[in-house]
């Protein structure tokens, strides 16, 4: 390998920064609601219930999105789904105010998917951009 052939890393697009912060901030907005709502707001039993553990599956992905791991993000999006399924079922279900979590859960599990898929399609196609870059360059270079 030459020194012509390393190419430097480069600094992510703002696109997709955003939608990486996005989904962090979604995914920690579900963290936090899903404890808030089973320990404290609406429980499924006074004084809180076990349904709280429910978050935990969430935790597990935070540090590969923290650290942008492309393979954490493309199974996150699929994941979500679980969440947004418990969120309509409790929505049309629940009594106020459990319904309403729910509903900002399904906002929340939308927001997650969006910006997941969009930070996947973003780097990939900068990734083809840039071996297209590379490939140009070097088939130019003599």
């Amino acid at each position: 390998m030459t020194a012509q052939d390393a190419t430097p890393p480069t600094a992510p697009t703002r696109a997709v920064t955003l939608t990486r912060q996005f989904a962090v901030a979604s995914l920690i907005g579900l963290i936090a609601l899903g404890l808030a709502w089973e320990l404290w707001l609406a429980p499924v039993r006074p004084g809180g219930s076990w349904l709280a553990l429910k978050v935990l599956p969430l935790c597990v992905p935070l540090a590969g999105l923290m650290k942008n791991r492309m393979y954490t993000y493309r199974w996150v999006s699929l994941m979500v789904w679980l969440y947004f399924t418990e969120g309509v079922v409790r929505a049309t279900s629940d009594r106020p105010p459990s319904a309403y979590f729910a509903m900002a859960e399904v906002v929340l599990c939308v927001v997650l998917f969006v910006a997941c898929a969009q930070h996947v399609r973003l780097r990939l196609r900068n990734a083809r951009l840039r071996a297209a870059e590379h490939t140009s360059i070097s088939t130019a270079t003599p």
